[in-house]
């Protein structure tokens, strides 16, 4: 009997052409978005101590705080200010997640795929809906 299988392609480089094609399974996808979290939480980080410098300073300084996200702030309009908060919180809770998903794996030494790929889809979906919860109470929904 001859073996009529064809054998799967190899992939040592991705070329660029490929990207579209290529399926990253969901713990690339956590750890691609582990370090997009990080970067932005970086990035923002001037953002953020305004922030938490205004609203503690003083009370006019924590009204003109509130005020910044329904009146906006300079060329910053209310709703925009707000979209950056929201991706703040994903950006913390992602990356705490993500984090608590890898000190886990580590503490229990339990690195099979399956578990890597449940752990990956559990972080995910926690991390979206929390931000979601998060974001309905930022938008004033509840």
């Amino acid at each position: 009997m001859s073996d009529t299988t064809t054998p799967r392609p190899v992939y040592r480089n991705i070329h660029v052409t490929q990207i579209v094609r290529y399926r990253l399974p969901p713990a690339g996808i956590v750890s691609i978005l582990h370090r997009v979290s990080g970067a932005l939480m970086f990035v923002l980080l001037p953002f953020v101590i305004w922030m938490f410098d205004a609203s503690v300073s003083s009370e006019a300084s924590y009204d003109a705080f509130t005020s910044a996200f329904t009146a906006g702030l300079g060329p910053f309009a209310g709703w925009f200010l707000k979209l950056v908060v929201l991706a703040l919180i994903w950006a913390y809770l992602h990356h705490a997640i993500a984090g608590v998903r890898h000190l886990w794996m580590d503490m229990t030494h339990s690195v099979s795929k399956a578990q890597g790929h449940s752990s990956a889809l559990v972080t995910l979906v926690a991390s979206v809906a929390l931000t979601l919860v998060l974001g309905a109470k930022l938008f004033g929904l509840y």
